[in-house]
């Protein structure tokens, strides 16, 4: 699959295509006019940020990061430590969580921004596709890392919708123990469907993809990866934006009946 051929967004009886992009901005301290352009360029339905700025007046700039990309602020921020959502008005939002997670004396604070979403269906929902979405940034510390792993699979599975998805900054390699925690359970999309450039930190000259996307069972990944050299996406901005590279996806969601069982995301209390 070429940079050009990444499918857009679309919804018709049968499925629905969501683009996801997960994001990790550095507190826009970075070029944030380069940001706006990477991610207007993506085109997200949803945009799953990791350390969105979290201090003095941070609602503020969660506020111009929505009207400038498009989007509208959905959760997140300083309520979750630095995991944002942020969604286009394709996306009606059903419900959503700010989570903190337990923290360990001298580590940083740690979170989980959730939303629960309907696709199609009209403004009541009816036969509409819903998906729950979990933007993440687990720990450095490779011990409570691993634990973190487990207790986002046991949020995911507590949102009950079909399908889900988690996007974020994992802070470890594929073969690192949280990495594969998450694996065991869950699709790794860019595994699943390769599509642009794999490796996402750090920017200038990436050496290892510690950023990803995941979904359940059922979630049909037509492309995942680094949309460097994506028409408008140019490598000057994406240098420029962050310390970290985004990951881009397009997920097709087949549309389930009403009885249908909900994804199964697996339990965050296995090793």
């Amino acid at each position: 699959m070429v940079l050009a051929d990444l499918p857009a967004s679309a919804g018709d009886r049968d499925a629905a295509v969501v683009r996801v992009l997960s994001y990790n901005i550095r507190s826009l301290r970075d070029d944030r006019e380069a940001l706006v352009r990477v991610v207007r360029a993506c085109a997200p339905d949803v945009l799953c940020v990791q350390e969105a700025p979290r201090h003095f007046r941070w609602r503020k700039a969660a506020s111009w990061l929505a009207r400038e990309t498009g989007l509208v602020h959905t959760t997140g921020g300083a309520t979750t430590a630095g995991p944002m959502l942020l969604t286009s008005l394709r996306a009606h939002v059903e419900r959503s969580e700010d989570i903190l997670l337990p923290r360990i004396p001298g580590l940083h604070q740690r979170g989980l921004a959730t939303a629960v979403l309907r696709f199609g269906g009209g403004h009541r929902g009816a036969d509409a596709i819903r998906l729950g979405v979990v933007s993440c940034h687990l720990s450095l510390a490779e011990a409570e890392r691993h634990d973190q792993a487990g207790m986002v699979l046991d949020h995911l599975a507590a949102l009950g919708v079909p399908y889900t998805v988690l996007a974020g900054d994992i802070n470890d390699r594929p073969e690192g123990r949280a990495f594969r925690r998450l694996a065991g359970s869950l699709r790794d999309a860019r595994a699943a469907e390769p599509w642009g450039s794999e490796l996402t930190y750090p920017q200038d000259r990436p050496r290892r993809r510690i950023d990803a996307l995941f979904t359940t069972e059922g979630v049909e990944v037509l492309g995942c990866g680094v949309p460097a050299g994506l028409p408008g996406v140019t490598e000057t901005d994406l240098r420029a934006a962050s310390d970290h590279l985004p990951v881009l996806a397009a997920l097709r969601l087949p549309r389930v009946s009403a009885a249908a069982p909900a994804g199964r995301a697996g339990t965050g209390r296995s090793a």
